[in-house]
């Protein structure tokens, strides 16, 4: 160390008097000529070493303990004026057995260049037995030579600790199979790890600092509320599951390369994916009482396939159950065609706003006659062929014997339903023909709002597993007619 240094550590060992270990003794006091100037730099230099988190100790060039501050007292109980002054740490804060070893890799440092990382075994003032993880280093004169080495330690409890959160934060951002996402307090994206990227179909280091409202589309508000409760609440019960669609952005770099990702970022670039989220509030470990957070931890897995099978497989109970209920219904009507307006009605509970029978009439060209609708429109059939455009797709179906689907999108277009005589505010049709013994007997239409999605391949299936029963109806009235 500096001679100041010195001169500092000599007047604390002042006071050592007798100590244990073979200690050299008091050094003689030699006179202060600093200066107020160096008696502030030493003030400092105390409060410094005072304030480390970890414990610190220092030795000269002959092994004597030259600094030891207030952390290295709490860990092993010996106070400032019992350590500095003496020569090693044997026999007081290392047992004899293990002395030359914990001496040699100490001051080893004092040649070797870096740091050096050694475990041991201390001993505390009360007799027990502690293990720390030092980190040593020697320190070099103005003329390049060693002249001490100070050496930082804590118990290797707490330093595994460290290292183990250590680790957990960079597993989290590299080898996650979740994405992770650190929000900071304005919601904008601080840190974000591969996986999360690769399911917000963006760069990992182009989305840090935009707002969540450019990545993402319909569901961010629900995603920042859930944000902002965080920040104000703290974390919530259980995890969210959260319906989000991701905005089309083809400027993006890597677009082309997110096929099949294990973020789940398959589809178009408005697929609904749904992502089941949780959030942590994130404080200081340093911050006093009612810390400020520094934002919110989002880990989320993308959990879509499972929901919509889930979904289907629920559809697809729910239709089975109605068209057994309606079956069960129609078999106790006298009137075949009374029970062809049960099946419609028993059709349209969770499937579509309106549904219409049009029953076929001549040979060339085919008349199409409304003959039941659902929801009953409370007037009776006319009789009078409706007058459906040449390309409408209810006479497409019945001329192809298969089925067709139209839809002009999310929103209602004016004069589209009227082209087509159908109900005020459709926005999908699907068009099924009615087919038994081998003939066509008419169309049967289902029509949504916008409220619902459009028609899709498992829709077609129910909508002809209805069409089957008010065929057989339909053929049954006429043949006894």
């Amino acid at each position: 160390m500096t001679a100041q240094s010195e001169t500092h550590f000599e007047h604390g060992a002042g006071d050592g008097g007798d100590v244990r270990g073979g200690s050299t003794g008091p050094a003689p006091t030699v006179p202060d000529s600093r200066g107020a100037g160096g008696l502030e730099d030493e003030l400092l230099l105390a409060s410094l070493l005072d304030g480390m988190d970890a414990a610190l100790c220092a030795f000269d060039a002959e092994g004597v303990v030259t600094h030891w501050n207030r952390e290295a007292e709490r860990i092993l109980g010996w106070t400032r004026q019992e350590a500095i002054g003496r020569r090693g740490l044997a026999g007081w804060a290392v047992r004899a057995a293990d002395a030359e070893d914990v001496q040699a890799r100490l001051l080893g440092a004092l040649t070797a260049p870096g740091r050096q990382v050694h475990e041991f075994a201390l001993l505390r003032k009360d007799g027990g037995r502690v293990l720390v993880r030092t980190q040593s280093s020697g320190v070099r004169g103005a003329d390049g030579g060693p002249i001490g080495v100070y050496c930082a330690f804590s118990e290797a409890r707490t330093q595994i600790d460290l290292e183990r959160s250590i680790a957990l934060s960079e597993a989290l951002f590299e080898d996650a199979s979740w994405g992770v996402v650190l929000v900071d307090a304005d919601l904008r994206p601080a840190v974000a790890n591969a996986h999360a990227a690769r399911a917000l179909r963006v760069g990992r280091t182009s989305m840090l600092g935009r707002p969540l409202g450019e990545l993402v589309g319909e569901g961010v508000e629900e995603l920042e509320s859930a944000l902002q409760h965080v920040l104000a609440e703290g974390p919530a019960q259980g995890p969210a599951e959260l319906w989000v669609t991701l905005r089309k952005d083809p400027d993006r770099a890597d677009r082309g390369s997110l096929g099949g990702g294990a973020g789940g970022g398959a589809g178009g670039g408005d697929a609904r994916r749904c992502w089941r989220s949780g959030f942590l509030r994130l404080v200081s470990p340093m911050a006093e009482e009612a810390p400020v957070p520094l934002g919110v931890a989002w880990f989320f897995q993308d959990v879509t396939d499972t929901r919509r099978a889930e979904q289907d497989a629920a559809r697809f109970r729910f239709r089975g159950n109605q068209l057994h209920r309606a079956a069960r219904a129609a078999a106790e009507c006298e009137d075949p065609m009374e029970a062809a307006a049960v099946h419609l009605d028993f059709a349209l509970a969770g499937f579509a706003d309106h549904a219409l029978l049009d029953l076929a009439a001549g040979d060339s060209p085919v008349r199409l006659i409304r003959t039941a609708e659902a929801p009953a429109p409370g007037t009776a059939a006319t009789g009078v062929p409706v007058c459906y455009p040449r390309e409408h797709p209810a006479l497409q179906a019945y001329e192809r014997c298969g089925p067709v689907r139209t839809s002009v999108g999310g929103a209602a277009v004016s004069g589209w339903a009227r082209a087509r005589k159908w109900p005020e505010g459709t926005v999908h049709g699907l068009c099924v023909v009615l087919r038994s013994r081998g003939r066509s007997l008419g169309v049967l239409t289902f029509l949504r709002g916008p409220s619902r999605r459009a028609f899709d391949r498992s829709d077609v299936t129910c909508a002809e597993a209805v069409a089957d029963r008010v065929a057989a109806a339909v053929d049954l009235a006429r043949v006894l007619a």
